[in-house]
């Protein structure tokens, strides 16, 4: 036993037998690796067929060796889609060794550098390789056959694949011939929001690698790398809240402009279309627009703006008051809206005092026939001094009758400044309870920025507040009057810019595309909308709150100096 264990010593010191082992452990890692990589080929060629290909094409080679190899076997009654199979697996292997090379972020719509397409005779295949031996493997029934899809999908970390289908290779051609999404709908026959419907398919599998958002908040560097408050820097859509019309069917006791202002003529108004679709393109973001007015259907010519709107595939959201709903549905048929919202004022003897006799019922009736068609329903509140105490009664009688209630406090313009805002002491004892409601009524909806006061106060995640990113005037919504004139929030006087005008003259402007929402986003007036007041500023809060501009605009301080008047946050917060 000792003479062994002498002799393996030996050999084991010995430089060819060290070689031998080394060959030995590599060839056998090498085959472990081709079975690894063609690890469904293996299990459907059986362990005696795999091994005699092995042979054949030395297990030592790499695996493009053995897909050469592969080939070239007639003799061996193989499978006859094994090969493109082959070609398959060794593509997913590529695609994970391609992986780490990808640069992000991209500047422009870029083909996944991972993507390989594989054409193929045999149907199921991409099937097979995800579902497993249940699989049946047939002869392709396509024209041409077929083509196998691989990428390394950056989002779920893993190689993915699938049989292309017309939209995916449609995408891939868009971006590779880097054709305009118009002349790409002009060509098919088809919208513009079918085209753009395709590329963001693609982009939300990872086929096509998008730039990120321009829309992004010039904060402080530790609120940036703050893990909780990331997500709220870049914001992904933007919304246009355009008020097409000021006539009403109501004549509510807080409206904060009834004047009468010109209309854009209709052609002007598909000019705007094309500006706000080109300008969110421009700013690598999904566009929304919100019709409101007045009342937006009371428009003549809504729906053929409805329609405009939906053909270039932007989202769109309607704020309005009951309304037939015959002319709900033809809108529908269009396209769903993300939402109708209506209003109500409080209880029904207190709304019907503020909007009309009557409103209140109606406005049930409305919800219901809204619920039928299957769409998202919301409830705005405007919140005085003398409703604060009907908010949660009125949640209740909501619970099952909208989706989403919620509330914003008044704003002291136009008819609005004869009544009355909340006593802030008040406010801030309601909005604890309107938190602690939140936990039981499933329709109740945070909006107000200064939650987030009672949410920091808990130790809960912060939330999005009033537009997903605390005050979003000028920076991920802005608003559109009928006469052209854009605010960077509607609530208050806040002209920015003007769709009719003539193009400024500034020197930094000058460097933009000329595109009007371009051109008011990047102007300095919505810059300091956009930058919170200077006692905001160093907040912690700041990327979630910022306040209310139109509260501080009510009670007659400077917008961009001082901060929300109802603010409860303590001044050690503040200044973190």
């Amino acid at each position: 036993m000792k003479l062994i264990s002498y002799a393996v010593r030996v050999l084991f010191r010995h430089k060819l037998f060290k070689v031998f082992i080394t060959q030995f452990i590599l060839s056998a890692t090498k085959e472990d690796t081709q079975k690894e990589i063609f690890f469904n080929c293996s299990r459907i060629l059986g362990t005696k067929t795999w091994g005699r290909i092995l042979t054949l094409c030395n297990s030592s080679a790499e695996p493009e060796g053995f897909l050469e190899t592969l080939q070239t076997l007639d003799d061996l009654s193989l499978p006859s889609f094994i090969t493109e199979l082959a070609k398959i697996e060794y593509g997913m292997y590529v695609a994970e060794q391609l992986a780490p090379r990808v640069s992000y972020p991209v500047h422009q719509h870029t083909i996944n550098p991972t993507v390989q397409l594989i054409p193929a005779t045999h149907s199921n295949l991409a099937e097979l390789i995800n579902n497993g031996a249940e699989t049946t493997v047939d002869k392709s029934d396509a024209p041409g056959g077929v083509h196998i899809i691989i990428w390394y999908d950056q989002n779920t970390h893993e190689v993915q694949v699938k049989e292309a289908t017309d939209a995916d290779l449609l995408a891939l051609k868009i971006v590779s011939e880097n054709i305009p999404a118009k002349d790409a709908a002009s060509a098919g026959g088809v919208k513009i929001a079918h085209i753009n419907g395709v590329i963001r398919h693609a982009v939300s599998i990872g086929l096509i690698l998008k730039p990120p958002s321009n829309i992004r908040r010039e904060v402080p560097a530790e609120q940036s790398e703050n893990p909780a408050l990331k997500k709220f820097i870049t914001a992904d859509t933007f919304t246009l809240q355009w008020h097409i019309t000021q006539a009403c069917d109501l004549h509510c006791k807080h409206c904060y402009d009834r004047s009468d202002l010109a209309i854009l003529p209709y052609e002007k108004m598909i000019a705007v279309l094309d500006e706000f679709h080109e300008f969110c393109d421009l700013m690598q973001v999904m566009g929304q627009v919100t019709f409101t007015g007045g009342n937006p259907l009371l428009y003549p010519r809504f729906i053929e703006i409805y329609q405009e709107t939906a053909d270039r595939g932007l989202a769109i959201a309607i704020l309005g008051n009951p309304t037939p709903i015959e002319e709900i549905e033809a809108l529908v048929a269009i396209a769903k809206p993300h939402f109708f919202q209506i209003s109500l004022e409080g209880l029904e003897s207190h709304n019907d005092h503020i909007r009309g006799l009557g409103h209140f019922q109606r406005s049930l009736g409305f919800l219901e026939q809204l619920k039928r068609l299957n769409l998202y329903t919301m409830v705005m509140l405007t919140l005085t001094r003398e409703n604060m105490n009907q908010v949660l009664p009125l949640a209740e009688i909501l619970r099952d009758k909208v989706d989403s209630f919620t509330f914003n406090r008044l704003s002291m313009v136009g008819e609005g400044a004869q009544l009355a805002m909340a006593d802030p002491d008040d406010f801030a004892l309601f909005l604890e309870e309107y938190s602690q409601a939140c936990q039981t009524n499933p329709i109740l909806a945070q909006k107000d920025n200064l939650l987030n006061i009672t949410r920091h106060n808990k130790n809960h995640d912060l939330f999005g507040g009033c537009t997903g990113y605390g005050c979003g005037a000028a920076f991920n919504f802005m608003t559109l009057l009928p006469n052209g004139e854009i605010h960077a929030c509607r609530k208050f006087p806040s002209r920015i810019g003007s769709i009719s005008e003539p193009f400024s003259q500034t020197p930094s402007i000058a460097e933009h595309h000329q595109n009007r929402f371009q051109t008011t986003y990047h102007s300095e007036i919505a810059r300091k909308y956009r930058q919170a007041s200077s006692e905001c500023q160093q907040c912690t809060l700041n990327l979630v709150c910022r306040g209310c501009l139109a509260a501080a605009h009510s009670c007659g301080l400077d917008i961009f100096t001082s901060k929300d008047p109802f603010c409860f946050l303590p001044e050690t917060t503040q200044n973190a």
